[in-house]
């Protein structure tokens, strides 16, 4: 299978937590660290030809994906601002990233999604 269709059949999958549709399925959401230990570390099962996270980002950037970013408003209350500085913090460990020709909804969609 190519990237594209190894990715897809991961985010379709129950077998892995750290990787999901996000936005109605626009989107591939990534636990980072999760995703590092869980599909990377694999030992003898690799899903994709590296164990670095880096060379994963490069091979999604090949494809067309972009990184998104979240932008979180802030409260202007003191504890309120702190308790959300934590959920921020906890947050940045979930990557997004969007392709057109990558989404739930239209799995056609996949064979337009070539590498660069």
């Amino acid at each position: 299978l190519r990237f594209p269709q190894k990715l897809w059949k991961m985010l379709e999958s129950d077998q892995f937590r750290s990787i999901w549709w996000s936005e109605g399925g626009k989107c591939v959401a990534i636990n980072k660290d999760l995703f590092e230990a869980e599909v990377l570390g694999r030992e003898g099962q690799q899903v994709f030809h590296t164990q670095k996270i880096k060379s994963f980002m490069r091979q999604l950037n090949a494809y067309g994906f972009t990184k998104m970013q979240r932008n979180f408003q802030r409260s202007a209350s003191l504890p309120e601002f702190l308790a959300e500085e934590a959920a921020a913090s906890a947050h940045s460990q979930i990557l997004y990233y969007y392709n057109p020709s990558f989404n739930r909804a239209h799995p056609c969609l996949l064979e337009t999604c070539k590498r660069r």
